[in-house]
């Protein structure tokens, strides 16, 4: 059996002979914020069923396809959905999609999803900038054998690295000062990730709170784990497409029932304001030196 860089290898290398440049930005679409790839430049589109050992996304709302093209003179590859430890996917092909991304030339990844509003003053609709992580999965990207071909970056891929800056400060004050530019209301938050599929009952989003948790969703933390040990930059945003279980909204007599539709609508809703912020903060994101 092939190992796993050798099956991301074949992907990259698959991916790269229809690219007409190598991508240095890659972004990975949450649910409802898949559409964004529409505004990508002279597009060059591959389903992931057409890519060598790439798993396929089984989740509405995600296209199930990566787009590469140019914003504002970056060449970006972009995911329009990503797979799930709750689709029944093992952790190395959740995030085998990142370690591509990684080969394929990427060296800074912007990570986005859609979560769930456990801080009461951060509004359903938000876009949420991630400072920080707590992982519940019970699980982490990095454990088995360590590979170190995987190191896009100097010192990187080593058995125990550090995520004490996970989400870039770099790449968020560069987030910050677009949002604040294009007057788009940016806060920064705490993500929490389950496994899922079910939705958090209240009495976990309590305890989730207790740690410190600004948003709660399904997603992310594994890509960001991966990313790190290859040595890209993460930017992670999030947003907020519904309150968490229990969280009553303002005015409201009694929390809301949580439904994936809702993330849908929400998407659409925001998609103007993410879509502008994107545009703009892509060729600002030049890889550190």
């Amino acid at each position: 059996m092939p190992d796993q860089f050798t099956l991301a290898s074949a992907a990259a290398d698959s991916i790269l002979a229809r690219a007409p440049l190598s991508p240095t930005l890659g972004i990975i679409l949450g649910s409802g914020l898949g559409n964004f790839a529409d505004h990508i430049e002279d597009p060059t589109i591959i389903l992931y069923a057409n890519i060598p050992h790439f798993p396929r996304s089984t989740v509405a709302g995600h296209a199930g396809q990566l787009v590469l093209g140019s914003i504002g003179g970056t060449f970006v590859a972009a995911m329009q959905g990503r797979v799930h430890l709750y689709e029944g996917y093992p952790i190395d092909l959740v995030t085998f999609p990142t370690r591509v991304l990684g080969l394929l030339g990427c060296r800074t990844l912007i990570v986005t999803n859609a979560a769930g509003g456990i801080r009461p003053t951060i509004p359903q609709g938000s876009l949420v900038a991630i400072s920080d992580h707590i992982n519940l999965t019970g699980t982490n990207a990095a454990a088995g054998p360590n590979e170190p071909r995987f190191a896009v970056a100097p010192d990187s891929a080593q058995r125990f690295f550090d995520m004490s800056s996970a989400y870039s400060p770099r790449l968020r004050a560069l987030a910050h000062a677009e949002a604040a530019k294009q007057n788009i209301p940016l806060t920064d938050g705490v993500y929490l990730a389950v496994v899922g599929p079910s939705f958090e009952t209240p009495a976990e989003i309590r305890a989730f709170r207790t740690l410190g948790a600004d948003l709660v969703g399904m997603s992310t933390v594994h890509e960001v784990i991966v990313a790190r040990h290859m040595g890209i930059e993460v930017l992670g945003l999030s947003l907020v497409t519904n309150l968490a279980a229990g969280v009553t909204p303002p005015g409201a007599a009694q929390p809301n029932t949580i439904h994936h539709e809702e993330v849908m609508t929400i998407g659409r809703r925001v998609e103007a304001q993410f879509t502008a912020l994107l545009t703009a903060l892509i060729p600002q994101l030049t890889p550190a030196p």
